[in-house]
């Protein structure tokens, strides 16, 4: 069985502009703990970046680009994508097949939306999924704070026992490559 880490929107657009999303600073950290242990381990980083031409949000623009103090490798993989679906209409599963992962350990943003669909899709594909649930955050929102969205999607998804493997909790100190 392989590992690979799937890195969700962590782009300057929506964590170098205000709001901030919830613990932004320690998200990008723990974000960080997990890469740095998976290349130490030769586990494959896959970046998946989120577009939004209509908004503004275009491939290779300034607002597009990593925020700034992600660690980053040049051995670390691209995906881009338009909706919260990482596989949606992307070559993430054939560069997971590429590289024989078979589990995922996922983070980024926004846990509502794009670290959710993309879990949800991953466990219904069949991947064993740890969602590192110190290492996704999203925006406070009129109903809750991005803290309470995070925590309750992290508790949701791995309540879930109807995909063919169940996600796993896991936080950026406990997981291991």
């Amino acid at each position: 069985m392989a590992k690979a880490v799937i890195v969700i929107d962590v782009q300057r657009a929506f964590f170098e502009q205000e709001p901030l999303p919830a613990n932004a600073e320690q998200t990008i950290d723990n974000i960080n703990r997990v890469t740095v242990a998976a290349r130490a381990a030769s586990v494959p980083v896959i970046f998946i970046y989120h577009e939004r031409p209509q908004n503004g949000l275009h491939a290779d623009s300034e607002p597009w680009q990593l925020q700034k103090d992600l660690v980053t490798d040049v051995d670390d993989r691209q995906v881009r994508k338009t909706t919260p679906d990482a596989f949606l209409d992307t070559d993430l599963q054939s560069q997971l097949t590429e590289i024989g992962a078979d589990q995922l350990v996922i983070c980024g943003f926004a846990s509502e939306f794009c670290v959710d669909t993309t879990t949800r899709r991953a466990a219904g594909l069949g991947y064993r999924v740890e969602l590192v649930t110190d290492a996704h955050t999203t925006h406070d929102k009129a109903h809750a704070t991005g803290e309470q969205i995070s925590l309750h999607h992290s508790n949701t998804l791995t309540s879930i026992i109807s995909f063919p493997q169940k996600v796993e909790a896991v936080t950026s100190k406990s997981v291991s490559f």
